[in-house]
């Protein structure tokens, strides 16, 4: 038998083209053609439904059976379990159409009586599914809020298929990131791929909150304390109001460059030092700093700790008070 269990052997091949050539053999002709190899060709042969018994030849003659014929034989059974596989879709696709309309008023009751405008859904995968499930339905506009700096590669290999078709629908896309996903490789390639097709990507330092806004009709945001959950928004003034809030946030952001210049890289580290010190003037610690700014808390400490040494601090205390006054004529307009 060939490696391959789909192939036949030299010797089956050879019997075959034999056996093709006569209206019937006995196995004392295949002997002398193959030799020891001519029991296990017929073996082979017969299993494959390209030899039979010859007609009145008894258990020791054989005929050659039309390739077309062995098929037909061969996918018989195969053809089988597909048509029963197609009978039992159709059974289970027409199931659950008899359901639809139940459904479709329960639906309707929800939307009069303003129940199920707020859902609470807190499986992963369900998550996950409900958003590939909006974004295939989105017609008009979808609008992103991602803070944090590198995005994790399995997310955003899921994402890239569900935005290229969302953009080729020609559905307006718009993402905000914070500015320390620039830094992230495998973020900017993302970028670089979907803003060729069309989408807007931008950037901002902080304040920045996680939601996706569909058609401004269905809006997702995440839950505290709950990773992986995700609360559902229908309610039109509350959807109106994280579409408000993405809007102020496009309009303060910048562009999201696929390569970043020193001159851009220098001016990022400026903003970043400002809002470094207008955080630890609030007095926030430095897992919320770094939370906010979408870092790690072992990154944003160098940061802090670079920033004290600009301003001459030798504690947190000395340094709230220095920075404090160092931001103050920002933020008093008198």
């Amino acid at each position: 038998m060939a490696g391959d269990d789909h192939e036949l052997s030299a010797a089956a091949l050879r019997l075959y083209a034999y056996a093709a050539e006569r209206h019937a053999f006995g196995t004392g002709e295949a002997t002398a053609v193959l030799g020891a190899r001519a029991a296990a060709a017929i073996t082979e042969l017969a299993a494959a439904h390209l030899l039979q018994r010859a007609p009145d030849g008894g258990e020791d003659r054989w005929s050659a059976v039309p390739p077309r014929a062995a098929a037909a034989r061969a996918l018989a059974p195969l053809t089988l379990r597909v048509r029963e596989a197609h009978d039992e879709m159709d059974r289970l696709r027409e199931r659950m159409e008899a359901l639809v309309p139940a459904y479709e008023a329960g639906a309707a009751q929800r939307v009069v009586s303003g129940s199920g405008r707020l859902e609470l859904v807190t499986d992963l995968g369900a998550v996950r599914a409900l958003i590939a499930e909006l974004a295939a339905s989105c017609e008009r506009e979808l609008l992103a809020s991602q803070p944090g700096g590198r995005h994790p590669q399995e997310a955003l290999e899921e994402a890239i298929g569900r935005d290229e078709a969302l953009l080729a629908r020609g559905v307006r896309m718009r993402t905000i990131y914070q500015h320390t996903a620039r830094y992230a490789r495998p973020t900017a390639a993302y970028v670089e791929r979907v803003t060729a097709l069309g989408a807007e990507v931008r950037t901002l330092g902080d304040a920045l909150m996680r939601m996706l806004v569909f058609d401004r009709h269905t809006g997702l945001m995440p839950v505290p304390g709950r990773p992986g959950a995700a609360l559902v928004v229908r309610e039109p003034n509350v959807v109106h109001f994280m579409a408000e809030s993405f809007e102020r946030s496009w309009v303060s952001a910048q562009p999201f460059p696929v390569t970043v210049s020193p001159d851009q890289a220098r001016s990022l580290s400026d903003e970043l030092r400002r809002t470094i010190v207008r955080l630890l003037s609030e007095g926030l610690e430095d897992k919320v700093i770094a939370r906010r700014l979408g870092m790690s808390e072992r990154t944003c400490q160098r940061h802090i700790a670079e920033t004290m040494r600009a301003v001459g601090a030798k504690s947190r205390f000395q340094a709230g008070y220095l920075l404090a006054a160092h931001v103050q004529p920002v933020t008093d307009p008198g």
